[in-house]
């Protein structure tokens, strides 16, 4: 049985940087496409972006170039590494995992309980 824990979460200023990091167990870390949502208070979860089994990221357009997203197989953990951080970005991040897909769809198999980012002035 797969298992991610997030980690990383915290209260942060506007314009500071945050990295998340979800680590796997229960199954080979190596084999699995992972990815990110989020989910602010009163709103649908929403995708961020995900990097493949094969260490291809692909992150969400309107975050490009302050987000981004890289794996470590040594360590068995997905990062993301968040910059620039807004008011907006303030929401429950979660991690997910599935062997077969990547997308944007929140169609994966494991997910993790999220780990919770706060920006404030």
């Amino acid at each position: 049985q797969v298992q991610l824990v997030e980690s990383g979460g915290g209260l942060v200023q506007i314009g500071g940087s945050l990295r998340l990091a979800c680590s796997l167990s229960g199954r080979t870390f190596d084999h699995y496409n992972m990815a990110w949502f989020r989910q602010a208070p009163a709103k649908e979860r929403e995708f961020v972006g995900f990097i493949t089994f094969n260490n291809i990221p692909y992150v969400k357009a309107s975050e490009l170039g302050r987000f981004t997203i890289s794996r470590d197989s040594a360590k068995r953990t997905m990062f993301l590494q968040m910059n620039s951080l807004k008011p907006e970005d303030t929401a429950v991040y979660y991690c997910a995992a599935d062997l077969g897909y990547a997308g944007e769809d929140p169609d994966y198999d494991y997910w993790g309980q999220g780990t919770q980012v706060t920006v404030s002035s």
